[in-house]
């Protein structure tokens, strides 16, 4: 059991509310972690079950696997057929739902406290005896291309995938997530079934709970189905480069009315310690409507509707990343326009109330989230997947508070430099040659 507490080295500010929670995580034999936080309070309960496999476990004959089984549990068990599998949460007001990301999959569902047992009834029972059977299979692959061409019909999506293979290329992280059409379509159900084998088991899995449950109910709920997996091993990944010391540009020339710029810079592995000032900066460049980018280039001088930043936080890597959808011809003077409000950041720092604002904007978006019982569940998986143990979120929102101007100045002098930026472009430009320019 962990009870948060503030840690006594850090500062906490006058008039800052920090919430308590309370974690439970209890072991199975085999490996498998059940964690839990009672919020009685809600009159809901949601189940989270993770698996430690994702797109960058994923060898390049594999790619997209994880995202196709994360399709596939859903296609029936030894107990249930598809319909059943979703009519048991949908049929008392729940919904049921699953993403893959590049390090691991989960399966979530979220229903009334009453029903808490007939919800880890359905995740256990996908989680542990799907069938794979080929006629759904065959059937799922269809709806995968179809998803891979829908999201290739999207340009700021399709800006998102090419910069992450421009930031990471012929790597696993930079392939997308639910692997091309070409890989899609010759993976196999041995090749589908060894995969889920090696990889859904004890070492790997974590379910999480957040509502009106207590931890000994959760426990007694999941107990038994999870301690039928095998030990098995956690899977491995293949570390992530060096960025390569150059500007990367990735033009993917499309007639479309606006052009989607994403731009991203190589950053930092989750257990870096310069995490917090990161989040810090980025928060600043484009994290909500005060920030520096939204303020001058769509307030002040209109260039867009849309721009964000944003950060990708992974075991051994990260990046920053920014992104914009413009008119074709206002391009170029706002990409100048990013680089110099980074430039300037990097050598001058933020004022101290960007800083305390972004803080404020950090803890407070904290505190509001944590009030879900989804986020909840979200915050304990990626916790214990990426840390081994559950974050307190008053050691984290302490963290924030004590970052200082200093130390967002100098981790955007070290990351927001050209040598580590990937830039991806989906529009009607036909030379990429004239966005290398502009970085000069």
């Amino acid at each position: 059991m962990w009870a948060c507490s503030p840690p006594s080295k850090l500062p906490r500010p006058e008039n800052w509310i920090l919430m308590s929670y309370t974690y439970n995580v209890t072991r199975l034999p085999n490996g498998a972690r059940i964690a839990s936080v009672e919020m009685p309070h809600m009159r809901s309960a949601t189940v989270g079950v993770w698996a430690g496999v994702g797109g960058r476990h994923e060898r390049v004959r594999e790619g997209g696997i994880s995202h196709f089984i994360e399709h596939l549990l859903f296609k029936g068990t030894k107990r249930r057929n598809p319909r059943q599998i979703t009519a048991a949460v949908e049929g008392v007001g729940g919904y049921l739902n699953a993403f893959t990301t590049e390090d691991h999959t989960c399966y979530y569902a979220k229903a009334g406290a009453p029903h808490f047992e007939r919800v880890c009834d359905v995740l256990t029972d996908m989680y542990v005896d799907s069938v794979f059977a080929k006629a759904e299979i065959d059937r799922e692959r269809e709806v995968i291309r179809e998803e891979i061409l829908m999201y290739r019909d999207q340009p700021a999506q399709h800006a998102q995938e090419l910069l992450t293979s421009t930031l990471w290329p012929r790597h696993p992280l930079g392939r997308p997530l639910t692997g091309t059409v070409e890989t899609v379509s010759h993976l196999g159900r041995k090749e589908i079934m060894e995969f889920h084998r090696n990889n859904y088991n004890g070492s790997s899995t974590v379910v999480t709970v957040a509502g009106r449950v207590p931890h000994e109910q959760v426990v007694k709920a999941l107990g038994p189905a999870l301690g039928r997996l095998p030990a098995g091993k956690r899977a491995r990944f293949q570390r992530s480069p060096i960025h390569p010391g150059r500007p990367s540009v990735n033009l993917h020339t499309h007639e479309t009315e606006q052009t989607h710029l994403a731009m991203g810079f190589h950053t930092w592995g989750r257990r870096d310690e310069r995490r917090f000032a990161l989040k810090i900066l980025s928060v600043i460049l484009g994290e909500n409507m005060s920030s520096r980018l939204f303020q001058k280039l769509r307030e002040r001088h209109a260039f867009c509707y849309s721009v964000s930043s944003g950060m990708v936080t992974l075991a051994d890597t990260g990046a920053l990343h920014i992104s914009a959808g413009l008119d074709p011809a206002k391009l170029e003077p706002a990409l100048r326009m990013i680089l110099r409000e980074i430039a300037a950041i990097a050598k001058s720092g933020p004022t101290r109330a960007e800083l305390k604002m972004a803080q404020d904007y950090t803890i407070g978006q904290t505190l509001m989230g944590l009030e879900s019982t989804t986020n909840q569940i979200m915050w304990m998986g990626e916790s214990l997947l990426g840390y081994g143990r559950v974050l307190c979120p008053m050691e984290i929102e302490q963290r924030i508070m004590a970052v200082t101007r200093a130390e967002v100045q100098a981790v955007a002098g070290e990351c927001l430099k050209l040598g580590r930026l990937g830039i991806a472009v989906v529009g009607p430009l036909k030379d990429a040659a004239k966005i290398e320019s502009w970085l000069r």
